[in-house]
Order: structure tokens, then C-alpha cells, then sequence
């Protein structure tokens, strides 16, 4: 399951909270097609019937079936730059003894 890191939590939060005014919202991300690697994330009000939720430290990521098999053992990422841009990275997780 995709896990995100503490960076990336505070800021998807900080998004969702600012623009979905929801606590259900949280951001979606999808796939357009199952072998494809581009993906897209917007503020999603609630998630759709079928998405995948991840949650953690009061993030919320709803995951499109696609990007659900594409992100399932990645680790998501971000940060804020000077400009106030937000940049997120996609990363392996490494396996737990």
C-alpha cells in the first residue's frame, strides 16, 4: 500500500484542509490507463466509489484503481519550494526486517 512521509502528510493536509474544506477531502490521484505512468492529483471532495484510502497523520489520498496497482509499493513524497510550489516524488519502500 502506498505510504507517505511525514513531509508529505503536512502538506497534503495543509492543501485539502485550505481547499477542500472537507474533513472527508483529501487528494485524488489517477492514472489514465493501466500500463500508463502519468498521473494526475487534484482535491477530491470525498472518494469515489471505487478508490482506494490511504490515510495518515490526518491525510487523506484517494487512489484511482490504475494508480492504485502503479503506487501500491511506493512512497510518496513533498515539499514546498521558495516560490511556494509543490513538488511531489514518487519513491521505492524499503523492505522492513
Amino acid at each position: 500500500m502506498l505510504t507517505l512521509t511525514e513531509n508529505a502528510s503536512t502538506i497534503v493536509r495543509t492543501i485539502t484542509t485550505q481547499t477542500a474544506g472537507a474533513e472527508e477531502g483529501g487528494l485524488r490521484i489517477s492514472s489514465p490507463a493501466p500500463e500508463s505512468t502519468d498521473l494526475a492529483v487534484a482535491v477530491a471532495p470525498a472518494p469515489e466509489p471505487q478508490d482506494e484510502v490511504v490515510e495518515a497523520s490526518g491525510a487523506r489520498i484517494f487512489l484511482e484503481e490504475n494508480a492504485a496497482a502503479l503506487l501500491g509499493d511506493k512512497i510518496l513524497d513533498a515539499d514546498v519550494d521558495e516560490a511556494g510550489a509543490v513538488r511531489f516524488a514518487i519513491g521505492e519502500q524499503t523492505a522492513q526486517a
